[in-house]
């Protein structure tokens, strides 16, 4: 390969070299560039239907694998449409590098295509940083500095634009370079000082986010000493084994786990912000000291008593040399009777969906990633269903967008492919991304795509009624979903029992292409 050659090109190998085998993403007159070499250095690329759907996909295989999710996107309009995904991969700790092109000049010239006032302060808004690379030298040194802070830092996304003139300019090598390997230090002195609480308490209660995913091993080999009640938030399912008998489960959503909380004599909350959509309400509910554990210094929703910056792997290694054994007042009977009273409630709120919860639950092949929407049958599921393994159930926790889960499902299905991947959408935000089955059926991914059709924003026709408001504008004139999907080349199906969903589903796992399974609340036991 010659050392000197357009930047563009060399952009594609640079992310070949550190890992990058995939790019999501939208060509256009500005960013062609940035596709000049990319066949040649050996990465795919998903063609989008919106970019949008560009970012959601690279959300998602950035999920299934843990690596950088990157995108392609023109000046202007292209990154305006992906800054959605880019705010939902902020709020849920998503590695994604985006890269732009951006007008040479936008302080001389005016009413030039695609030209924003300022899109470097734009992308800024909903990402960790967002910067401009005036050079080769720097554009290799802005992507390698994002690839390492999703290494060492809290994985959020970044945003390099690169002028158009820069993307054809020659450009020399970039240099190779070996990845180092991240060390975390553990605080002896705070370690300490939390055996020493543990060891003295007898209803300690864990709290486990999607930060403390990367530390199963080391968590199940704690809790084996240590016999301390446990939550985890809705990202966090899957950490602790099914079995345990302290599991109170993803329930802390539910008003009465305050209660729960409250006879705590220690909370120890590890890898999760404890924010507003984990609880849905002010305060956890602890009288006890809060020991908190995050990579993330700044994230302090519930004030602890103490807080160690440290990896949930190290933490929990450390903390297992710290305490032998500790005896534990809660018992197997209170945890049983608030897990049965919690989906007794969700029951009693949600009876429909209920149903097709259990029911899709005990068909899914093992090790399927789900992927789902801002739905109801998603909420109740979370609450509901306890999963086998950690990481694989992704939902837009944070930003809470709609129209995540069918483009973010597609992108898990490509770097899962022979494993079985689905999306969980509803009837409003299936019509958010749903151009991107076109995509699917493109790729022959054998995705099931699961549209619970309401007629209507359930959630939000719910809200106002609790809020003494007549539902107004929640109900939608939905086309034919099957009809729909055949248009696109996909297969469809209608069960009407959840019987027939279950086989539906397990037979789409092996068609080629996607399949849209429609149901209703009308469909039965």
């Amino acid at each position: 390969m010659p050392n000197t050659r357009p930047l563009g090109i060399q952009i594609a190998y640079l992310l070949k070299d550190r890992g990058v085998d995939v790019v999501f993403g939208i060509p256009g007159v500005h960013n062609q560039e940035m596709y000049r070499g990319l066949e040649e250095a050996g990465i795919a690329h998903i063609l989008a239907r919106h970019e949008q759907g560009a970012g959601f996909m690279a959300d998602g295989y950035a999920r299934a694998t843990g690596k950088a999710g990157v995108a392609f996107v023109i000046t202007g309009p292209g990154l305006c449409n992906i800054m959605t995904p880019m705010g939902q991969a902020y709020s849920d700790s998503i590695p994604m590098l985006v890269i732009s092109s951006c007008l040479d000049d936008v302080v001389a010239r005016r009413g030039q295509l695609h030209q924003m006032k300022n899109q470097l302060a734009a992308a800024e808004t909903v990402c960790d940083w967002s910067e401009e690379a005036q050079s080769a030298e720097s554009t290799y040194a802005l992507i390698d500095r994002a690839m390492s802070e999703f290494q060492m830092n809290r994985p959020r996304p970044k945003h390099i634009q690169v002028p158009i003139k820069q993307l054809k300019e020659p450009a020399s090598l970039y240099a190779k370079r070996d990845w180092m390997n991240i060390s975390w230090e553990i605080p002896a002195i705070e370690m300490n000082e939390v055996a020493t609480l543990l060891i003295k308490s007898k209803r300690p209660v864990l709290v486990l986010g999607g930060g403390a995913i990367e530390a199963v091993t080391e968590v199940r080999a704690f809790l084996k000493i240590c016999n301390a009640a446990v939550f985890t938030t809705y990202a966090g399912r899957g950490i602790v084994d099914t079995t345990y008998n302290f599991l109170f489960g993803s329930n802390l959503a539910r008003p009465t786990s305050s209660n729960v909380l409250a006879k705590a004599d220690l909370v120890i909350a590890v890898g999760t912000e404890l924010g507003e959509v984990d609880l849905w309400r002010e305060e956890l509910g602890h009288t006890a000291r809060l020991v908190r554990v995050d990579v993330d210094v700044s994230s302090q929703n519930q004030h602890s008593d103490l807080f160690i910056h440290c990896a949930a792997k190290n933490f929990f290694a450390a903390l297992a040399m710290r305490v032998s054994t500790n005896k534990t007042q809660w018992s197997s009977n209170e945890v049983a009777n608030a897990r049965r009273k919690w989906r007794h409630e969700v029951g009693v709120e949600q009876p429909e969906i209920i149903k097709v919860c259990d029911a899709l639950r005990t068909c899914l092949p093992k090790n399927t990633m789900i992927y789902s929407d801002m739905t109801q049958l998603a909420y109740s599921a979370k609450e509901i269903w306890d999963m086998d393994m950690p990481g694989h159930w992704h939902h837009p926790s944070g930003f809470g967008t709609l129209g995540y889960a069918l483009p973010a499902a597609i992108g898990g299905a490509i770097s899962r492919r022979g494993l079985p991947t689905i999306a969980i959408v509803g009837d409003y935000g299936f019509q958010f991304t749903m151009q991107e089955l076109a995509v699917a059926v493109e790729l022959e991914l054998s995705l099931p795509v699961l549209l619970w059709n309401n007629g209507k924003l359930g959630e939000i026709e719910d809200s106002m009624i609790r809020a003494q408001i007549a539902p107004n504008a929640v109900t939608t004139h939905n086309p034919d979903f099957c009809k729909l999907a055949k248009a696109f080349g996909a297969k469809s199906t209608s069960p009407k029992t959840v019987t027939e969903m279950q086989k539906e589903v397990l037979a789409a796992f092996n068609k080629s292409g996607p399949t849209l399974i429609h149901i209703t609340p009308e469909i039965k036991a």
